[in-house]
């Protein structure tokens, strides 16, 4: 249970994807206008990290077996593209409104770096030229801790869209001088948030001591 803890707090709260780590920023910006939207967007991306786990764990596998690791990132996307190519067609089929919500930033969640790192980070691991575990909060980072992990991280993420969203929600109602208007109130939100995240970095649950 503690190690379940570890790899929860780390990925979705000390090490957030977008406020700790800064992946994700486009899509973040981008889609989280309305929280209608960034719950889909949210959920989209954290279907994506989580079947991309699946699948390119054993995958970094079989490349270091076969002494090809450095083919993994252009493996990784070409699988992170399938797999968005699939979710898009079945968003545009049951929710159209969500879909036109999402615009062009649904496609661009194939090179969206967060869940390409979500897929780095739980399988790349060589020592001495052999294929290990990733170690995270002190937790080896087997098939199944590295599946939780993508679900934290994409939890994680999605959390950050609907918080900025609501913030931004609040925002449109307020009256602004006109230098802070549009972006620049945005990033000033995004900071205080940030911010605010930087207390779970003080929540160090290790089990590896």
């Amino acid at each position: 249970m503690i190690m379940v803890l570890a790899v929860v707090i780390s990925a979705a709260l000390s090490n957030n994807f977008v406020f700790a780590q800064t992946y994700g920023i486009c899509p973040f910006l981008g889609v989280s206008k309305k929280t209608s939207s960034a719950v889909g967007m949210g959920a989209a991306v954290t279907v994506v990290m989580v079947v991309a786990t699946m699948i390119t764990y054993p995958i970094y596998m079989l490349l270091v077996a076969l002494d090809i690791q450095f083919l993994e990132i252009l493996v990784f996307i070409f699988v992170i593209a399938a797999l968005v190519q699939m979710i898009e067609k079945v968003i545009k089929k049951i929710s159209p409104p969500l879909y036109n919500a999402m615009g062009i930033y649904l496609p661009l969640i194939t090179t969206n770096c967060a869940v390409l790192a979500v897929c780095e980070i739980t399988s790349n691991a060589l020592v001495s030229g052999a294929w290990e575990p990733a170690i995270i909060a002190g937790v080896e980072m087997n098939f199944g801790f590295s599946v939780l992990y993508a679900l934290a991280a994409g939890l994680g993420f999605t959390l950050a869209m609907v918080i900025m969203s609501g913030m931004r929600e609040k925002i449109n109602h307020l009256s602004l001088p006109k230098a802070l208007q549009g972006f620049p109130i945005t990033m000033v939100t995004a900071a205080f948030i940030a911010m605010a995240f930087y207390v779970f970095t003080m929540v160090n649950v290790n089990v590896g001591g």
